[in-house]
């Protein structure tokens, strides 16, 4: 009956992945069952599957409990995976039930697979300052044996209770570690700041907008009056989208809305007798086609710079490169040419230096360790500083000025790397060809893959280069796997599920999270069977 066991454990992992409530584990038997008595009804072992069926434990006590065991399994795994150098992003938010949640998330390399995995959710019962959120971590910490002396650098969204000078988490873990630790800001917060950062007259043309959205949006009959206005100009658009701070792409969608139903909004708005003059005067629209065209080009930045396997080079190539084609815009509305603002005319004495003012006075952590992270790629040109290698655990500077010296004078492991940098820039076009067809890709992970494989290829006499190289892949330089789960936190625990314990929280959550898979069979293995009754 071992298989019935091992099916069950099946059955569960199907229900928690797909967002499904323990007790659905009887349904499911309900649905095989009557599945099983169309499907196998001509088949003379039919009684023998639906007793299979029968008999297989799916109580909603029993699906909980393979949750849990499958859980621990792979958190095991996970602290095994994590025997050299690993980085950490971590963010907080709050759930359904108003009790804070604390995502560890931490990518680290296993043999030649560099892996983003989600080590716990972790709740805070009262105030989430930097002393709250660092004692939590530090006793998950010791609890799972975390080798913290391997822990090389930290993202975090850059709230105060991350990164306050004397008791912001980093500083309490750097006092606790008595080490340095790098400290990233996540490049995407910083990206959508700098998308904030629009200057007063902008910030009232921002302002209006949401205020005619939320009297057309906010208010039910408003709404479908408004729905029913595009209906019958024959718009294919449900209606405006409300903004929210909080969601990276909101701007720029609220606003790209907006402009393309501004006709069908000022005969709303009359229909409505409320009188917003500056919905049809010069100077407002040409301020609100301006942040229209340039919250649109922000927008693609941060889409790119979302997804997993991004390693910390290739962010912070692509904030370089936006902050080059600004340089474009701004030369595009001095000129008037205006070639790469479609939905501006012309406003142009105003724009020029705010968005590229804010860009300047960000990313200073990425840029200081360019040299650091580009050396993954192009160790054979790049001289490292001393102070980027103090913050990389038990790397010594001599050894690695030595091996640097070493692998620079051979032609053989020279033309590796080069012809590695060839096979990157294929991967580089098939992305962008994916991406011109609007399709999803892999490529970043390959190109994760491809690097470290690289590196792993060196013989032994290259240790403290692969260390340091490695140490570089581990680390995040954004806090969106941290997001991703907060997705998946608020389709697990709803309305309906707001009791579920902090543990079967815990381990739902790494069941979604995770890239391993459960070896439930091995586990079934240790059990005893149960029928189900």
């Amino acid at each position: 009956m071992s298989d019935g066991n091992s099916a069950s454990f099946a059955a569960a992992l199907a229900i928690v992945k797909n967002g499904k409530s323990f007790t659905d584990g009887e349904f499911a038997k309900s649905f095989m069952l009557d599945v099983a008595n169309e499907l196998y009804d001509n088949f003379s072992d039919k009684d023998k599957i639906t007793k299979q069926i029968k008999y297989m434990p799916l109580s909603a006590r029993t699906v909980h409990d393979r949750t849990i065991m499958m859980s621990n399994q792979i958190e095991a795994t996970q602290v095994k995976d994590i025997n050299a150098f690993f980085s950490l992003a971590l963010d907080e938010s709050t759930d359904v039930s108003n009790l804070s949640q604390f995502s560890v998330i931490a990518r680290y390399v296993a043999g030649d697979t560099i892996r983003e995995e989600s080590l716990a959710v972790l709740p805070l019962k009262g105030t989430t300052r930097g002393e709250d959120l660092f004692k939590s971590f530090n006793e998950f910490a010791k609890e799972k044996n975390l080798p913290m002396d391997k822990l090389v650098s930290v993202c975090t969204d850059g709230a105060l209770c991350m990164v306050g000078k004397n008791r912001g988490f980093v500083a309490l873990l750097r006092e606790h570690e008595k080490r340095r630790i790098l400290s990233f800001h996540c490049i995407l917060h910083q990206e959508a700041l700098c998308a904030q950062m629009c200057g007063e007259q902008f910030g009232e043309v921002m302002s209006l907008v949401v205020r005619v959205v939320n009297f057309i949006v906010a208010r039910a009959l408003n709404d479908r009056q408004f729905k029913a206005l595009l209906d019958e100009v024959g718009y294919s658009y449900p209606g405006l989208l409300l903004h929210s701070n909080v969601r990276w792409l909101s701007r720029g969608t609220v606003l790209s809305r907006f402009a393309a139903c501004l006709s069908e909004i000022r005969t709303f708005l009359e229909r409505k007798n409320v009188e917003h003059p500056e919905l049809a005067d010069t100077e407002w629209l040409l301020k609100f086609y301006y942040l229209v065209d340039m919250t649109g080009h922000l927008n693609h930045l941060n889409v790119k710079m979302q997804g997993v396997g991004n390693t910390i080079l290739s962010l912070q190539q692509a904030v370089f490169a936006f902050e080059k084609r600004l340089e474009l815009f701004i030369a595009d509305i001095e000129t008037g040419r205006l070639l790469h603002f479609e939905k501006l005319s012309k406003f142009k004495d105003q724009a020029s230096h705010l968005i590229s003012c804010s860009h300047s006075k960000r990313f200073g952590e990425f840029r200081e360790r360019t040299r650091l992270f580009k050396f993954i790629t192009h160790p054979h040109e790049c001289a490292v500083n001393s102070t980027d290698l103090s913050y990389i655990p038990g790397v010594s500077v001599r050894d690695f000025e030595l091996q640097a010296a070493d692998l620079k004078a051979s032609d053989l492991w020279v033309n590796k790397f080069k012809s590695m940098n060839e096979d990157l820039e294929r991967l580089e076009r098939q992305k962008a060809e994916l991406a011109s067809q609007h399709k999803w890709c892999y490529e970043e992970w390959l190109k994760d893959q491809l690097i470290l494989k690289t590196w792993n290829a060196l013989p032994v006499t290259f240790f403290t280069l692969q260390r340091v190289s490695v140490a570089v892949l581990t680390m995040f330089g954004s806090t969106y796997a941290c997001e991703q789960s907060f997705s998946h936190l608020k389709n697990i625990k709803t309305n309906v599920r707001s009791l579920l314990t902090d543990g079967s929280l815990n381990a739902c959550m790494k069941l979604n999270l995770t890239s391993y898979q459960p070896d439930y069979k091995s586990i079934s293995k240790t059990m005893q069977h149960q029928k189900s009754h």
